[in-house]
């Protein structure tokens, strides 16, 4: 089976695919010896996300994989939105001030992720998973990372930072797209032409 190049410095987010894609040969920009910054400045997570994969596997010519995701918060007009990273800053500071006073349902958002796989001979594969819940008032949670600690789902009664790994995998909003990923991934004969090869 060919590799795949997950373009991602992230080594929470690495570890988390790598753990959802147990089978597949998922190797990090850092593991296959990359190191370039590309601008993310499309409108949409499926447009980031083609952005990075698009850029890898010219650069490198494999199969490359990359994700954008983030938080929408609907009484903030969806935002921080495709701006998540930026809007937290590098010390990751959860501003949920802005949401006080706020009760209820009306503090409902989502996690998004959107996930696309460019190979070689021009296809590429985008999908996209989401994972619904309120916005916690307190930050609670010490697994996950980024906004996992103030994204509440009422359905387990906690965040989603007190969820632990394997649970979260199978309901989060990375999980559910890259399930769909595994789907497509499953019939691609590009990925397995090396096997077939030897055959």
């Amino acid at each position: 089976m060919k590799s795949i190049i997950l373009a991602s410095n992230n080594k929470d987010k690495v570890k988390e695919v790598k753990e959802i894609l147990k089978g597949y040969d998922i190797i990090s920009m850092k593991e296959a010896g990359i190191d370039v910054d590309i601008e993310e400045n499309g409108t949409t997570f499926e447009e980031n996300a083609l952005i990075k994969a698009r850029a890898i596997m010219k650069l490198t010519g494999q199969i490359t994989m990359a994700d954008d995701s983030g938080l929408e918060i609907d009484y903030l007009n969806k935002a921080p939105g495709v701006y998540s990273a930026r809007f937290m800053g590098h010390d990751t500071s959860y501003d949920i001030k802005k949401l006080e006073g706020v009760k209820g349902s009306d503090r409902s958002g989502r996690f998004v992720c959107a996930i696309a796989v460019c190979f070689p001979d021009g296809r590429e594969i985008v999908k996209r998973g989401t994972m619904e819940g309120l916005i916690a008032e307190e930050i609670k949670g010490d697994n996950g990372f980024g906004y996992d600690p103030i994204v509440y789902l009422p359905e387990y009664g906690k965040t989603s930072a007190q969820l632990d790994p394997e649970e979260k995998n199978k309901i989060s909003h990375r999980g559910k797209a890259l399930a769909l990923i595994k789907e497509e991934l499953d019939k691609s004969e590009e990925l397995y032409a090396e096997d077939n090869d030897s055959k």
